[in-house]
């Protein structure tokens, strides 16, 4: 193997993703971003789902949003869940009501009409993912995800999707939280950058 060319291709694959995003997702990423800072305006939250890696990069944005991005900005915490970290409630669900349910029974609890949720699923075929995301809408919130490849399920049932152009899972994941990144200082900014 040689490994000095591997980490050039990989290098230069992710940022030739990072351009396909500028080029083929900067409406979607505007319109997310545009959904979460409706919801916080109007006193909402936003949930956020996904498996593995996907449940990692949920607790990171809830992170951002709860504490802050930008440290240039003084804002109060804003309204954000990450249904992945609460390890009683997600092994309670997996034994008693099955893990394809897990998702959807924290947004029956904890989500309410003109709440945001964020699924994300590199494939877009998540099934728990998929529930959740139908309970939301059962719910009256809006729904938005990250997807890659060609969308999956997902893509069809979503009110906005960001989908990565490519089909490399690290990537699709290095794109997800790049977007996130984005959205986050964009709800930053627009809810309280002028007040800096």
């Amino acid at each position: 193997m040689d490994k000095k060319k591997f980490i050039a291709d990989s290098l230069t694959e992710s940022s030739e993703t990072k351009l396909k995003i500028l080029s083929e997702c900067s409406g979607d990423i505007m319109s997310a971003a545009d959904l979460i800072v409706k919801a916080f305006k109007n006193g909402n939250k936003l949930l956020l789902c996904g498996n593995g890696g996907s449940a990692a990069d949920c607790q990171h944005i809830a992170a951002e949003l709860i504490i802050r991005l930008s440290h240039k900005i003084k804002r109060p915490a804003l309204p954000a869940i990450a249904l992945t970290t609460d390890t009683s409630y997600l092994t309670a669900g997996g034994n008693d009501i099955g893990f394809d349910n897990v998702f959807a029974r924290g947004v029956e609890g904890l989500g309410n009409k003109g709440d945001v949720l964020l699924g994300i699923s590199t494939s877009g075929n998540s099934v728990n993912v998929i529930k959740a995301i139908e309970m939301a809408k059962s719910k009256g919130m809006k729904t938005i995800a990250f997807l890659g490849g060609n969308g999956g399920k997902i893509k069809s049932i979503i009110d906005q999707s960001v989908i990565i152009p490519s089909s490399n899972v690290q990537r699709i994941q290095e794109g997800h939280i790049t977007v996130a990144h984005i959205i986050c200082e964009i709800v930053e900014e627009e809810l309280y950058g002028s007040k800096t």
